[in-house]
């Protein structure tokens, strides 16, 4: 399967799952944030004081590959081939931002940034009164390294200079986001991009996100600012952390538009 067309059934796979019949969702729906496939709205949905216009199809995929019985049939095969597909472009991306860092091409990797990933399936349905609520709500991603992928609805924006800039959907490219453990571990040398989705009158609207991150296990692995980026005169600005203490905080507080890096300051 070519490259675009692994995108364009990924896409399909999404749409189908969604619209299921929702006694066949029903099935995959949880609030145990540390199952394998969970289906929800909003993963905050107890937490923040309002919910975003939302379904979410959320599978974790690696480190542990899962059993093809364990996804859903209508996405199971497009699941699984995309997998490889993102630890595959995950990889070389952190090869490229080592070498951005002036550091060994495998740092990144070898630090574990692309061992685990979490395959978030979108379904933002057409919205009656979009002014009212949000498709998802502004906040920067808790991972190392999040790649985009979004129908051509659009509504995706992120936050320059203090103004909401529209992110317009380019046919077969991805957005690459970096998450806060990046700038974290980096020192603030790359930093993490504070983002939303709107709501809107079309739709449905469908972005796949796949997540870099490690939060499902209880790893002791403790990651701060990278030594080699550190000197009298750059000093550390982030405390240590492991990536599910971070992911905790992180949903204790739901997407209430701040950033749970400034707990982490030094």
């Amino acid at each position: 399967m070519g490259s675009l067309s692994v995108l364009e059934e990924m896409m399909d796979g999404t749409r189908r799952f969604h619209e299921l019949d929702n006694e066949v969702k029903k099935e995959f729906h949880t609030r145990d944030p540390m199952s394998n496939v969970i289906y929800t709205c909003n993963f905050d949905l107890y937490v923040d004081k309002s919910a975003d216009w939302r379904d979410t199809l959320h599978c974790l995929m690696a480190p542990h590959p899962l059993h093809p019985q364990e996804l859903p049939a209508t996405c199971r095969d497009i699941m699984i081939e995309y997998r490889e597909q993102m630890m595959r472009l995950g990889h070389k991306l952190l090869e490229l931002m080592s070498e951005g860092l002036e550091l060994n091409l495998n740092h990144l990797k070898d630090m574990d940034c692309g061992e685990g990933l979490a395959i978030l399936c979108h379904y933002y349905p057409a919205c009656p009164q979009p002014e009212l609520t949000m498709g998802t709500t502004n906040h920067s991603d808790n991972d190392f390294l999040t790649i985009l992928l979004q129908d051509q609805i659009g509504g995706l924006q992120i936050l320059h200079q203090d103004q909401w800039v529209d992110v317009h959907p380019v046919p077969g490219a991805l957005v690459i986001n970096l998450g806060d453990l990046m700038q974290l571990i980096t020192n603030h040398k790359f930093k993490s991009v504070e983002h939303r989705a709107l709501a809107n009158r079309r739709g449905p609207r469908v972005s796949v996100a796949s997540f870099f991150s490690t939060f499902h296990l209880p790893l002791p692995k403790l990651y701060g600012p990278i030594k080699e980026l550190l000197s009298e005169e750059k000093p550390p600005k982030y405390r240590e952390t492991t990536v599910r203490d971070y992911v905790i905080y992180f949903r204790s507080k739901g997407l209430d538009g701040t950033s749970a890096l400034p707990h982490y300051k030094l």
